[in-house]
């Protein structure tokens, strides 16, 4: 098995020459290596992204007890039966259906990503089939520790909206993390398709104006894989965790990358940002049963700038 010849769709491609740097040379594979897949089982939650019935991209979450995910060859991920689906998330994860994976354990801050294509979903669990696999540095990654909810919690119905109400606005102004969907679309279909990412930095550097978010761009791997699928399709998803209380907040919208503004050049560490118009969300209270103490913020991300005012 040897790595993949084609590495970038034309999106990143497009964003490494607009950001610069140039294509770089890329560990990405068509399998996973050894070290990554003793790591998928280590972990409590795995990370998703897939796709709804419009194409929008979906951020989402599935827990368990470690070794509710494995890796039974070096071409394929299987999540179990009993796997904890927030909601009726599950529903969107089909047979045939590209997902991208994230792995990220907040322990260590060691990440690795793994993007495929779902291949039987039943009463056996979830079997997804390996199309790309890659580390990611550390960085902006705060330390926590994860426990259990407590006994007899439970998770209360999903709330959608299509404005931002006050609880919301908060939970997003003290994040000091995100996840963010994207998908290639129907542009790409062999090196493209959904995938998940980490955002870290400081609470304060996400900022709110009405129903935009403004979110910055630092240094990372110079891969592009979230701004180069939103170049061909703009439509995404972020994901807020409430790691004090199991929440979760969803969010769908429209995005634009602005590669060079006086914005990014104000904000300490940002080389570029990007807005989220928000086009509707859901909420959903206690939705996974794993609660988060922040330990540390990773050195990287106390380098970075947040924003002085947040309307």
């Amino acid at each position: 098995m040897n790595i993949q010849p084609e590495l970038f769709h034309t999106g990143e491609v497009q964003a490494h020459a607009l950001a610069g740097s140039g294509t770089p040379a890329a560990a990405i594979r068509n399998f996973m290596p050894e070290q990554h897949r003793q790591f998928f089982p280590l972990l409590p939650y795995l990370m998703l992204a897939t796709t709804d019935d419009s194409g929008w991209p979906v951020a989402n979450i599935v827990t368990g007890a470690p070794g509710f995910v494995s890796s039974p060859d070096p071409q394929h991920l299987h999540i179990t039966a009993d796997a904890h689906w927030p909601g009726s998330s599950k529903q969107q994860f089909l047979s045939a259906k590209q997902v991208g994976m994230l792995g990220i354990d907040f322990n260590t801050r060691r990440r690795n990503r793994a993007n495929g294509v779902i291949q039987q979903t039943g009463d056996e669990g979830v079997s997804i089939s390996v199309t790309q696999s890659f580390g990611n540095c550390p960085r902006y990654i705060q330390l926590r520790d994860v426990y259990a909810a407590p006994p007899g919690e439970v998770a209360q119905p999903v709330q959608s909206f299509t404005d931002l109400d006050a609880a919301a606005r908060k939970l997003i102004h003290n994040a000091d993390s995100l996840f963010v969907a994207t998908t290639s679309g129907t542009h790409e279909t062999s090196m493209g398709g959904p995938d998940i990412s980490h955002r870290g930095g400081m609470p304060g550097f996400i900022r709110i104006d009405g129903n935009t978010l403004t979110i910055p761009d630092f240094n990372g791997n110079k891969y592009f894989n979230t701004l180069g699928n939103m170049l061909l399709e703009p439509r995404a998803a972020l994901l807020f965790i409430d790691y004090a209380s199991g929440g979760l907040l969803h969010l769908q919208g429209r995005t634009e990358v602005l590669w060079q503004s006086k914005e990014a050049a104000a904000l300490t560490g940002a080389e570029r940002i990007w807005r989220f118009h928000i086009n509707g969300g859901w909420w959903q209270a206690h939705a996974i049963p794993l609660r988060w103490s922040l330990r540390e913020i990773a050195p990287t991300t106390a380098r970075t700038g947040v924003w002085t005012e947040v309307s």
